[in-house]
């Protein structure tokens, strides 16, 4: 079997295997057909690709002759049309809120697996890249923040007086926020956290932060960890103590995202406004609408004094160890559907490779795309 790996557009720094991932599967009897200059932009030249057993070649030879292609981003304009029936695509591609992409893969009977929908379970832990991408996420969030405060993090006692530490409140705590309050801890902050999910309150207490409670969450445990949507009544009680909370914090990152859904609203325009100027909101879900009212996506902005960095893909910015982070997750997904001969082999009675493969021989193979897209309502 062929894996191609690819070069990501412009703006992704990242890459879905580094060398040292490519030599893995060398030994798993694996030809690996590699994009020129895939890996620049990660610190990763096509010698050390070579040197680890790859072959390089142009985008179009990639996509033509491998069985399977990985990337990080989904297909760029063209790319499906430069493959064939019965070929594989994997990356990170949002099935849920990307339809005319599933039935483009659809209609060219290409396998396609969207590493972002791997079941949340125990087992699955070493492939999920979204838990590994949020470490990134929540720990590069509070250096920027750090870096864009005109306050110190830390408290000082100093001949010119005392420094107080910076108040900060962390929305979500999922991977990305427990991230966010382990590293603004280490900084030395006074933190706060707020969850829906009644499991975080634990988490959060056991890295020294206090959680921010709102009485009434629904939780539910079919949704795999992910947080859920809630009530209006709920939503106006939480939005109150956020708002309580937020207007005394120096730094705010949001992290807080439901799958296939826009992204909560936690912060009003009211609410940056109740904050002390110089304040720092720092929002990983702007990509999806953020959960500030004034977020603008890949944008810096400044609000009646208070910075507002709306950035959804931070693990872009440490391009070296998150690509190695990535790797390591695909190529334990990999080790699923690749026999040791070196060739793929589809078995869907594993709930992880069912859960993955978005669609497999023209049909939907994911339950949630078919639930979300394809599922007529009696």
């Amino acid at each position: 079997m062929t894996i191609g790996l690819l070069k990501e557009p412009e703006g992704e720094k990242r890459v879905a295997l580094l060398p040292e991932s490519v030599q893995t599967l060398v030994k798993m009897n694996v030809k690996i057909v590699v994009e020129h200059n895939a890996g620049a932009t990660a610190f990763a030249d096509d010698a050390a690709y070579t040197k680890a057993g790859a072959e390089i070649a142009e985008r179009n030879a990639v996509l033509k002759n491998a069985d399977l292609v990985i990337g990080i981003s989904p297909p760029q304009t063209g790319d499906t049309n430069q493959m064939r029936e019965g070929q594989a695509w994997m990356s990170v591609f949002q099935p849920l809120t990307n339809k005319n992409l599933v039935e483009d893969f659809l209609a060219k009977k290409i396998s396609s697996f969207s590493l972002d929908i791997i079941p949340r379970t125990t087992r699955a832990q070493a492939m999920d890249v979204l838990s590994s991408m949020a470490t990134v996420s929540g720990y590069k969030a509070v250096l920027l923040a750090a870096t864009q405060s005109p306050r110190f993090f830390p408290m000082f006692m100093t001949a010119a007086g005392s420094i107080t530490p910076s108040k900060v409140l962390i929305l979500g705590a999922g991977v990305a926020g427990l991230q966010a309050i382990a590293t603004a801890r280490k900084l030395g902050g006074v933190v706060e956290a707020f969850d829906v999910r009644a499991a975080a309150e634990e988490e959060v207490k056991s890295l020294g932060a206090k959680f921010v409670k709102v009485e009434g969450a629904k939780d539910e445990k079919s949704a795999g960890g992910y947080a859920v949507e809630q009530t209006d009544e709920f939503k106006q009680k939480q939005r109150q103590l956020i708002h309580d909370h937020a207007s005394k914090s120096n730094i705010i990152i949001c992290t807080a995202q439901i799958p296939g859904r826009k992204a909560p609203l936690l912060i009003t325009k009211e609410t940056v406004e109740a904050m002390s100027p110089g304040s720092v909101i720092v929002d990983l879900a702007a990509s999806t609408g953020g959960n500030c009212e004034v977020t603008k996506n890949n944008a810096i902005i400044e609000h009646k004094g208070v910075t507002v960095i709306g950035d959804s893909n931070l693990p872009s910015t440490m391009p070296s160890d998150a690509s190695k982070m990535f790797g390591k997750n695909v190529i334990n997904f990999l080790k699923l559907i690749i026999t040791k001969e070196g060739s793929l082999n589809l078995n869907f009675e594993d709930d992880i490779v069912k859960g993955t493969c978005v669609t497999h021989n023209g049909e939907v193979m994911s339950e949630r795309v078919k639930k979300t897209f394809f599922e007529t309502v009696a």
